[in-house]
């Protein structure tokens, strides 16, 4: 199963691919879990302590390996260089392995827009679309409030594109977007999950404003995954409440997908 989670920012798609990749890999399946919000939160909400994120390069930041397998410079304009270039062996030799899962951090570019024709984000691209096309694991991608990494053939290949809610107009509004842009990449399943929720109220006023988005489910307001954020270690080991809401939309995530 590939599945890309995006939202509007500060709504815990973060939080959410965490424990989603890690109630897959508890199944015994391998996971990928993909960093590809430039400003990259998923290593602490995985509970990977600090020292070894410091360690943790973004594949954007691999300048040298850029220029190796693309033939040009990162930030060069103008020069020829290959647009298919070799990355399956990447996975096993740059991602960060824990628990069954295998962290792979995107990042980004620094010195070229998010849509340039350029050595790093054809090399980016690349290495989704190799992710979600050709690989065997299940991927999870967490993505920032859009779709800008995704290319028209890595998005159909998607099995199931979430976007993560709260109660609120600006976050309906961004699921709103994203959903449009997805299905105008050709993505077939759109699904919600309404996290934050307080009351009945927040749940009334999420399902209403959907606009027939298939909601998957909802996560609590919980304090315990601010004190397990505070304390440096994942939800998964922090908040065994938000981690069952979590498994029961895996299990209709997995019944929709049949």
């Amino acid at each position: 199963m590939k599945i890309a989670i995006t939202g509007k920012g500060g709504v815990g798609k973060t939080t959410f691919s965490a424990v989603l990749s890690y109630l897959f890999a508890s199944d015994g399946r391998r996971v990928i879990a993909v960093d590809a919000d430039p400003d990259a939160n998923l290593a602490q909400a995985l509970g990977i302590k600090t020292d070894d994120i410091k360690k943790i390069r973004p594949v954007a930041d691999m300048t040298d390996l850029i220029e190796e397998r693309t033939g040009a410079k990162p930030g060069s304009v103008g020069e020829i260089f290959k647009l298919n270039p070799k990355v399956d062996d990447l996975p096993e030799g740059i991602g960060y392995k824990m628990n069954g899962i295998t962290l792979i951090v995107m990042g980004k570019s620094k010195s070229a827009a998010s849509g340039c024709y350029c050595p790093e984000n054809v090399f980016l691209r690349r290495l989704l679309k190799h992710l979600v096309l050709e690989r065997d694991e299940v991927v999870i991608v967490d993505m920032e409030a859009g779709i800008e990494h995704l290319a028209r053939g890595t998005a159909e290949a998607v099995d199931a594109f979430i976007v993560v809610v709260e109660p609120g107009q600006r976050s309906i509004q961004t699921a709103d977007t994203v959903k449009d842009m997805a299905k105008a990449l050709g993505v077939k399943k759109v699904f919600a999950v309404a996290n934050k929720v307080r009351n009945d109220a927040d749940m009334s006023f999420v399902r209403k404003n959907l606009k027939n988005t298939v909601l998957l489910g909802a996560l609590a307001f919980n304090q315990s995954l601010i004190d397990a954020d505070i304390r440096g270690i994942s939800p998964f080991n922090g908040a065994p409440e938000s981690v069952e809401e979590v498994r029961e939309i895996k299990k209709r995530l997995e019944i929709l997908n049949l």
